[in-house]
């Protein structure tokens, strides 16, 4: 059906908040407040980027107008993205569920999705696994995680790259319903148009549904399009995922991502407009794209590539889009990087409201939209915004958790604490792993863990010299922040005390090292030439520009690099030297390669990074030697060769860790040009 191509500008978006007080559940959550601020996750916005705006800020288009006919429809919609629970949720999920409690009754349409990365391995999630749990999660991690989107009332939810990185038999174990132990499956359809999946792995037939059927009647199945039906109206749903899945996860030969793969993450429009024709070949004017496309500008830019898609709910940015009056959560701090929300003209003409939120249930998103008959947006209601799930927003709104949530929480936030009294050496610096940060710059917990890897790999093999991992495998900072309120100044603190735990203040704990170092991946040694080793480095800053957060940057240990990122991908490393037990040797010098080009130098990785994840070029070296230092399976944090053991390990032997994080004006091992001179070869 076509729309109408008459609109006007709908009003300027802004919000009464009103504060009521409210008693929170109590119990393990008061013991933990301070634990929760030291480890509130990294996939938390922290940013640079100013309230009004600024580099990576992603304003709403005043061109775009809405349409001008009498509104026929009003919805709601609840969202959410990048879920990706860890001990920050023990406190927030719960608060969450209260934020949509109080939310959801207030417009009779209304629907709750969900834009992809559900879960991820962390402490939170492997908790499913504790015995303790009497066999209820069937010793699968991840099943809480489910349990708990399933209470607050998700209706679907796209596939994003974090679903697969424990493979697909995780997902269909997730999927299924497991009635002798209680568990109920998934209670959504996950939705993706551009992924395909064989069907010779471990999802069976029984796993997929057909195209375009009610969101309610293929619950814990796979599909590329939903509908779900509201106040007698179908609002068409389409699903997307980073065409990047397999460089940045683990889905496996089973799992094809259709269309265009290059490192943009963009999906292609005229795929997904193919799904969108589908639905609205059947009489739906009301499509929502629920997108998971890494890189907030990614969505952005598909709404003006697409025809008759009216929202799109944004995934894997994890950026904090806001109206300048919504209130942001202070304890990261968060800050505002596009307005909420962005509006864009489609290719026919029709205005597009992109949103998205904050991660790690701090946020709820709320669009309420009204519709012309024509199912063309005719009105954002003020009420929309992000909604904080904190204490104070749970309070403004009246909100009351959702008791499963709670219990859920509250039996994993049990089993996790005990981890927090088992300590390894101590810190008199913050620990910086933040999302934004770790992405972008050297930071001081990308230099310790790059070291701690170096350590641990040359007590096998003392040739080894440098050390490489990606700042996107550091899931968060080890310390906490005070400060924020009142307009008073937000510290960065060394990690608080947890006296339940026996935990003094700056020490670093199994709990610290488990959430920062999430995936937990083995190490793997690998020879690299000289050519090979700027090629590296240029692969880890190809995608270094403003606004983005690419996974690829690289934290480092035994070498140093500077890169102009004004310069093209590929020939941005102007100088280069690695630091051996013989002296300091000049690889590149002014963008060129020293000395004998083949001459080689011994390396510790990640073993994703070893694999090719996020494109590192490591399975194309000439002569790797590759080396596995931990087992393919059954990594935890007590096996050797695994990043978790090798930074405990480190932690103990050094005792006390004090070097401050810097800037990048001040960062030494990666300088980066544009905010400081190079230093890299002075001297030499």
């Amino acid at each position: 059906m076509m729309k109408s191509a008459c609109y006007t500008r709908g009003p300027s978006p802004t919000r009464e908040g009103r504060r009521y007080g409210m008693a929170l559940v109590k119990g393990f959550w008061v013991g933990l407040c301070c634990l929760v601020l030291s480890l509130a996750s990294a996939c938390g916005t922290s940013s640079s980027v100013p309230p009004g705006g600024g580099a990576g800020f992603i304003a709403s288009d005043p061109n775009v107008a809405l349409s001008t006919q009498p509104p026929a429809f009003t919805l709601q919609i609840l969202h959410a993205s990048d879920l990706e629970a860890s001990i920050a949720a023990v406190q927030d999920a719960p608060r969450f569920s209260a934020v949509v409690n109080a939310l959801r009754p207030q417009f009779p349409n209304t629907v709750v999705l969900s834009s992809g990365d559900n879960y991820i391995p962390s402490p939170f999630y492997n908790a499913s696994t504790d015995r303790s749990l009497q066999g209820r999660y069937n010793l699968t991690p991840g099943k809480a995680d489910i349990e708990i989107i399933n209470a607050i009332g998700f209706e679907a939810a796209a596939f994003g790259n974090h679903e697969f990185d424990q493979g697909t038999r995780q997902i269909r174990d997730l999927l299924r319903p497991d009635t002798d132990r209680g568990y109920a499956g998934a209670r959504f359809p996950y939705l993706s148009a551009n992924l395909s999946f064989s069907g010779t792995g471990e999802l069976a037939s029984a796993d997929f549904a057909a195209d375009g059927q009610e969101a309610s009647s293929i619950r814990g199945r796979i599909a590329k399009t939903a509908v779900i039906t509201v106040g007698g109206q179908r609002i068409g749903l389409v699903g997307a995922t980073t065409t990047r899945l397999a460089a940045i996860s683990s889905p496996g030969p089973e799992v094809r991502v259709e269309g265009r793969v290059d490192d943009t993450d963009q999906v292609s429009a005229a795929l997904i407009q193919g799904f969108v024709d589908q639905l609205t070949a059947q009489g739906i004017n009301k499509i929502i794209l629920l997108a998971h496309l890494q890189q907030l500008q990614n969505e952005v830019s598909l709404a003006s590539q697409l025809r008759n898609v009216d929202i799109i709910i944004a995934g894997g940015s994890h950026r904090v889009i806001a109206k300048p009056t919504d209130r942001l959560r202070t304890d990261l701090p968060d800050t505002r990087t596009g307005d909420y929300p962005i509006l864009r003209s489609s290719a026919s003409g029709q205005p597009v409201a992109v949103v998205n939120t904050g991660s790690n249930y701090r946020y709820v998103g709320r669009l309420v939209v009204s519709f012309d008959a024509n199912g063309v947006i005719a009105r954002i209601d003020p009420v929309s915004g992000a909604y904080a799930a904190d204490d104070q927003g749970v309070a403004a709104v009246r909100g009351t958790p959702n008791p499963d949530v709670v219990r859920i929480a509250n039996e994993i936030g049990n089993i996790i604490r005990t981890k927090d009294g088992r300590t390894f050496g101590s810190t008199t610096q913050f620990l910086n792993g933040l999302r934004a940060e770790v992405r972008t710059e050297e930071t001081n917990l990308g230099n310790l863990t790059a070291d701690a890897n170096l350590a641990y790999a040359r007590t096998v093999d003392p040739s080894t010299v440098i050390s490489l991992k990606n700042g996107g495998g550091i899931r968060a900072p080890i310390g906490a922040t005070t400060g924020g309120g009142g307009g008073e100044p937000v510290r960065r603190i060394p990690p608080v005390a947890n006296p339940e735990a026996g935990k003094q203040s700056g020490q670093i704990s199994q709990l610290d090292i488990e959430t920062a170092l999430a995936f937990n991946n083995g190490l793997s040694l690998l020879t690299v030439t000289a050519e090979e080793l700027k090629q590296i480095a240029e692969h880890g800053v190809a995608q270094t520009q403003p606004g983005a957060t690419p996974g690829r940057f690289p934290q480092i240990g035994g070498f140093a690099f500077s890169f102009d990122p004004s310069r093209p991908p590929g020939s941005r490393v102007l100088s280069l030297r690695v630091d051996t037990p013989t002296g300091r040797d000049v690889v590149v010098r002014n963008g060129q390669v020293q000395g004998d080009p083949r001459r080689t130098f011994r390396l510790v990785t990640l073993d994703f990074l070893a694999n090719g994840g996020d494109d590192y070029p490591f399975p194309r070296l000439s002569n790797p030697n590759r080396v596995n230092l931990a087992p393919s399976s059954g990594i935890t944090f007590d096996t050797p060769g695994s990043e978790q053991d090798a930074l405990a390990r480190y932690l103990r032997q050094i005792g006390v860790f004090t070097e401050p994080d810097t800037p990048p004006a001040q960062d030494t091992r990666i300088q980066n040009l544009s905010a400081r001179p190079d230093t890299v070869l002075q001297g030499l």
